[in-house]
């Protein structure tokens, strides 16, 4: 029968799954299947599993049920077996791997921080403060210069600042807190978002972490949204 596996982890990990189901319309209780040092977590099925919001939680909660007893490797959502043997195989093929990684990842959990502009007024103001050759623009259209072109190359002119100024925070921010993680990853920011940052911090530094998000916060001020959520199970850093 094909299994959803959700994480691997140690034959010692305590993962109590005593009254847990997992995914599908018709969920199956969670069990273990082991081989050598390694088990893996897992939930018989018998559907196609989709990206449902019940699945999708049903998932996460899994993850963090194992990550508060003992390290683990959560495996992204969607990731099927076809049977016991095909997990066992892949247990015992990967070991060497799989148990470097628990030992990388031990005691770690996954941050992420995420930034945009809550207001863009400020900035467009400072940067027709900064930029004589905007500012000079700016005037002309507001005067009633009636170039077409106008417009468009302030326009222009302003998006590349941004940018700029935006990718030179970004990089400010993550200086500031690579030093609290022991591995970091900068993903490629998504929609109104300048920076998106995963962050595998060590228990020993959550709190100085959380120190940190609070001062940096405070200087950059109301007009930038830094998000930090987390901890987390470290997909990001399963490899």
């Amino acid at each position: 029968m094909p299994l959803y596996v959700y994480s691997i982890a140690a034959k010692d990990h305590p993962h109590r799954l005593d009254g847990v189901s997992g995914v599908g319309s018709d969920p199956s209780p969670l069990r273990t299947v082991t081989a050598g040092p390694l088990c893996a977590v897992v939930s018989d099925i018998a559907e196609e599993i989709r990206p449902k919001r019940r699945d999708l939680n049903v998932h996460q909660q899994v993850q963090e049920l194992l990550m508060a007893d003992g390290v683990i490797l959560p495996l992204q959502f969607g990731y099927i077996a076809t049977d016991d043997d095909a997990v066992r195989q892949a247990l015992e093929s990967n070991a060497e791997n799989y148990l470097g990684a628990l030992g990388r990842l031990d005691g770690c959990a996954e941050y992420h921080v995420r930034a945009s502009q809550a207001d863009e007024a400020p900035l467009l103001q400072q940067i027709l403060q900064d930029l004589p050759e905007a500012s000079d623009l700016n005037e002309r259209i507001r005067g009633g210069d009636r170039d077409p072109s106008l417009p468009l190359v302030l326009g222009e002119m302003v998006a590349r600042e941004v940018q700029v100024r935006q990718e030179a925070l970004a990089a400010g921010l993550t200086e500031a807190l690579v030093p609290f993680s022991r591995e970091y990853l900068a993903h490629p920011p998504s929609r109104t978002d300048f920076l998106n940052l995963s962050l595998l911090v060590h228990d020993e530094h959550k709190e100085a972490l959380r120190t940190a998000e609070v001062d940096l916060a405070r200087e950059i001020g109301n007009d930038v949204d830094l998000r930090f959520s987390g901890p987390l199970p470290p997909y990001s850093f399963v490899q």
